[in-house]
């Protein structure tokens, strides 16, 4: 019987650690933003040159989140989960894939993932804005760094 549960336990602490051990990979993919080899603007950077319409800036954060915070002044709001982004996309660059388009989310992450995934794609300048709405590794995002943020319009 000693034997059973000494065997048991070890099951259940290597179960745990197995657990645990994924939990920390799948935190490391969902919050750790892949490398971007072309450019990458600061959140003041990226909000003088929307303004300006030197770029399209994006906001591919979903609704929900977009409600939160507001969406960035000269921003504008496409949800990347949409089964149309790259048409909308298309559209809103009027058919011209050089136009240059910076992207920004919560934290870095997913701009830096759909930055590579347009850029292959055959978009030509795609810029991500690595800091984000909310902060990250590369600085201290929109809101903290005080730009001008407006509501979100569920008819955008």
């Amino acid at each position: 019987m000693k034997q059973l549960t000494k065997r048991t336990r070890r099951w259940v602490i290597l179960g745990t650690g197995a657990a645990i051990a994924g939990g920390i990979a799948i935190r490391e993919y969902r919050f750790t933003p892949q490398d971007y080899p072309g450019e990458q603007l600061a959140v003041a950077d990226a909000h003088e040159r929307a303004v300006s319409g030197d770029i399209l800036l994006l906001d591919i954060r979903t609704p929900k989140e977009w409600r939160s915070t507001g969406i960035g002044e000269g921003a504008y709001p496409l949800d990347m989960r949409r089964e149309d982004f790259s048409q909308v996309l298309t559209d809103l660059l009027e058919g011209d894939q050089n136009k240059p388009v910076a992207l920004i989310c919560a934290r870095g992450v997913r701009s830096a993932r759909l930055s590579n995934k347009l850029t292959e794609a055959g978009f030509v300048r795609i810029i991500d804005v690595p800091e984000g709405m909310l902060g990250s590794a590369a600085g201290p995002g929109w809101v903290r760094a005080g730009l001008p943020v407006k509501n979100y319009e569920e008819n955008v």
